[in-house]
């Protein structure tokens, strides 16, 4: 019979690489690698004999681990350390009954379960640094390709000036940006080894604590550093706190997105494949699949930060649930921005843009869009109180009369005397209401340039 499987929603939710990473082989063989380079690294420094090294190095692959039977035995245990350094002490011992003498020797099962899983946070950065970077390179291509296409600008969900959709996507660019360079300025605190056996001294190893520690964390190409921290677990939730501000960037794009598709907009949609985005019943449909991935990211995100903010207050020198509380937080978190990313990816560049349906929208309110610019244009000549109050009046009885703004405009004395013909055709033109869209994409895209170097 079949173990039961979880994986229903994990191809629309995870990238598989970030699942592989955190799947039970990922775990296991984190903790195997961390109690091989411990060997190594004992080795080195005469702790321990060398020839012991070889079995307890042959014995460290996942693939020779029962996961079910690990699994069953944590229920009991607590952690997942202690039945695999168990079970990992008796494959050694098949082999070199001295050399199971040195398993583990000196270090905690936290050590192996905290420094196994910086190891595979290392992977996970490594996929979420070449995906960030990928979506930004994507980005950067549309936001140029669409730098000077006007659409209206929404606030409050209700239409605002011009904008352009370059000028929107260069926004997510910038956020992205700068969510690749957090993630290049913590990597140094987060690839960290977790080294302090039993209560965080390294007492057991005595006067070659020190050296140990030293070759472990070259053994491993993690930092040494300057105390455990088993107990202190901000590393782990500033990693914890990016994740969470890429999932709500890569929202505020889905979400955008989601809403440049509506029907009643219609601007902007996902690339179209056979059988995406339909429905069990209308044939019509056209769902936004992958911005509802962004979007319910973007909402499950939070909570795992909280989970991990949480956790933090740990007492003493080993916690008693607090610690347990990440165990499934973090890779969850890992995952689902993982899926994110992947959603996004497939999205930013197959865009598939109406710049005349745009168009059409921005002359739904018939010119009321650019009463601004109108305004703005009049207040040098009458004064800023004088020329709102005589716009107002203007669009007030475009609305009454279901009149274009221009025509009203164009047949008001007060206006006429200030504003020739032309000068109205150009200021309710809203490719002549940009203002800096296009300054904005520039520097988003040179931001985005000079890291990518």
């Amino acid at each position: 019979m079949n173990s039961p499987s979880n994986q229903l929603f994990d191809a629309y939710f995870t990238q598989p690489a970030m699942r592989a990473v955190f799947s039970d082989r990922g775990r296991v063989q984190g903790m195997l690698d961390f109690e091989a380079a411990l060997a190594r690294a004992e080795a080195s420094v005469g702790l321990i004999p060398g020839d012991s090294v070889a079995p307890i190095e042959a014995a460290c692959s996942a693939e020779l681990y029962d996961y079910s039977a690990l699994a069953l035995a944590i229920t009991t245990a607590g952690n997942s350390a202690i039945p695999l350094v168990k079970a990992l002490g008796k494959r050694v011992a098949a082999q070199s009954t001295e050399a199971e003498r040195f398993v583990h020797l000196g270090a905690t099962s936290q050590d192996a379960m905290d420094s196994g899983l910086v190891l595979q946070l290392r992977a996970a950065s490594e996929l979420l640094e070449q995906d960030l970077a990928g979506l930004a390179q994507a980005l950067a291509v549309q936001a140029e390709r669409f730098a000077d296409t006007p659409l209206a600008g929404r606030t409050w969900l209700q239409q605002a000036t011009p904008v352009t959709l370059g000028m929107k996507l260069a926004g997510v660019l910038g956020a992205v940006t700068r969510h690749r360079q957090r993630l290049a300025e913590l990597k140094p605190r987060l690839f960290c080894l977790q080294f302090g056996g039993a209560s965080g001294s390294l007492a057991a190893l005595g006067e070659q604590a020190w050296p140990v520690a030293e070759a472990l964390a070259r053994e491993l190409d993690l930092n040494l550093p300057d105390q455990p921290w088993h107990t202190q677990r901000d590393r782990l939730v500033e990693f914890a706190s990016l994740l969470g501000l890429i999932a709500g960037s890569l929202g505020k794009l889905g979400r955008d997105l989601s809403l440049l598709m509506q029907t009643e907009a219609g601007e902007v949609f996902e690339p179209s494949a056979p059988g995406k985005g339909g429905s069990s019943t209308m044939p019509h449909k056209r769902n936004p699949v992958s911005a509802a991935v962004l979007i319910g990211a973007a909402a499950r995100a939070p909570g795992l930060v909280s989970t991990m903010f949480a956790a933090m207050p740990q007492e003493h020198e080993r916690s008693l649930g607090l610690w347990h509380a990440e165990w499934e937080t973090l890779p969850e978190l890992c995952c689902v921005v993982s899926g994110a990313l992947q959603q996004a990816l497939l999205v930013v560049p197959g865009l598939e843009v109406d710049a005349a349906r745009m168009r059409e929208n921005l002359d739904l309110t018939q010119g009321l869009v650019l009463a601004e610019a109108v305004s703005i244009a009049l207040a040098q000549r009458i004064g800023r109180d004088a020329a709102h109050h005589l716009v107002e009046q203007c669009c007030r009885q475009a609305v009454k009369e279901g009149a274009h703004l221009r025509a009203v405009l164009g047949t008001n004395a007060e206006v006429s005397a200030q504003l020739s013909a032309a000068e109205l055709d150009r200021l309710l033109d809203p490719a002549h209401y940009l203002g800096q869209a296009r300054r904005w994409v520039d520097r988003a895209l040179a931001e985005h340039h000079a890291f990518s170097r």
